[in-house]
């Protein structure tokens, strides 16, 4: 019998993701496969530390190949931030934050207008397959130590 790794969201688990922190890196081609990536929104489920669950549509680079979703930590942090002062919880500014998976659109898209407990957005999430960590070398010339 093969046991089920333990997952957050009932959907089986799709794409794989990526938080880029490196601010003057923007991913235009993907990390794995070096097929071009393409801006795509996705509906990420984030849990942020002494706050709670949030879906947010958020534009992230994709690549189609690898089903790989790249998001640029600046960019996040930002929106992050901007719904914080809005939601008058700017304590919450700066905690530890993850990227749990994606929410299916449809759900998504019928949340804005009849928002649903977060139990109803967890039969309708994907846990990502898989983590990856973006390391940037901008080469160039470096002393031999």
């Amino acid at each position: 019998m093969k046991t089920r790794k333990q997952q957050f969201g009932d959907l089986e688990p799709r794409y794989s993701f990526a938080l880029n922190p490196h601010e003057g890196t923007r991913c235009s081609k993907c990390p794995n496969c070096e097929k071009l990536t393409y801006p795509r929104k996705f509906p990420l489920l984030l849990h942020i530390e002494d706050f709670g669950f949030i879906v947010l549509g958020k534009t992230c680079r994709y690549c189609s190949k690898c089903e790989l979703i790249i998001a640029h930590q600046d960019e996040l942090e930002s929106t992050l931030t901007q719904m914080m002062i809005l939601a008058g919880k700017p304590e919450i500014i700066g905690n530890k934050y993850l990227v749990i998976g994606t929410v299916d659109r449809k759900h998504w898209k019928n949340h804005l207008d009849n928002p649903s407990n977060m139990k109803e957005s967890l039969k309708n999430t994907a846990d990502f397959k898989k983590y990856f960590d973006i390391h940037f070398d901008p080469g160039g010339w470096s002393k031999n130590d």
